[in-house]
């Protein structure tokens, strides 16, 4: 049996990358995908049943990151930790956030794909979905400090949604606008004058 040559899958994919990123999912072709990777489209389908699957290879890497690290701040016992630790979580820290930048810096590509490049795939609404996952879990947080009765406003959880929006377009747009880890440092500084969850979510008081 003859073994397939793997050899041509970085050139494959590095074509591909460089399509999707300035012509966009949609506007990119297989035949010029193929050309500039010295390849016959049939050696796409021999790996790939179409486009979307080579989309969605380029992303995948990225987006289970991306998850795990929601997951991972799903993952807490919330009835456990105390009410110190509970209004903490709501604080606003500089260097919490330039570890989002960079931890997104890291999966520039992946992440440019799906802010960018998605329209016409499955990923097209995945600022709105990534932000119903966060808004999942940061409800749960917001929950258990009205529970103990920590907070005055009455928050729901569409609100939460629409603040949530707004924070992550706070973290999405730099990227759109191609900024610098120069200019992410001083745009942190800003997010975290901007965001004052505290206030919004009516703390009562910082324990």
């Amino acid at each position: 049996m003859a073994t397939a040559d793997r050899s041509i899958d970085p050139r494959l994919m590095q074509s591909a990358k460089q399509h999707f990123l300035q012509h966009g999912f949609q506007d990119s072709s297989l035949k010029e995908i193929c050309k500039d990777a010295g390849i016959t489209t049939g050696a796409i389908y021999n790996r790939f049943k179409g486009k979307e699957e080579l989309f969605d290879a380029l992303v995948e890497d990225t987006v289970r990151d991306l998850y795990a690290q929601a997951e991972k701040r799903g993952d807490v016992d919330l009835t456990s930790i105390s009410d110190e630790d509970l209004v903490k979580a709501w604080e606003m820290d500089e260097d919490a956030m330039m570890d989002w930048f960079d931890f997104l810096y890291q999966r520039y590509d992946g992440f440019m794909l799906l802010l960018c490049s998605s329209e016409g795939t499955k990923w097209s609404n995945f600022e709105h979905d990534w932000v119903n996952i966060m808004t999942q879990y940061t409800e749960a947080f917001l929950e258990e400090a009205q529970k103990r009765e920590l907070v005055d406003n009455a928050i729901t959880k569409s609100e939460l949604h629409v603040l949530l929006s707004s924070f992550w377009a706070t973290i999405y747009e730099p990227f759109i606008h191609h900024f610098d880890r120069n200019d992410i440092l001083a745009h942190c500084q800003v997010i975290c004058r901007l965001f004052d969850w505290h206030r919004a979510m009516g703390f009562k008081a910082k324990l």
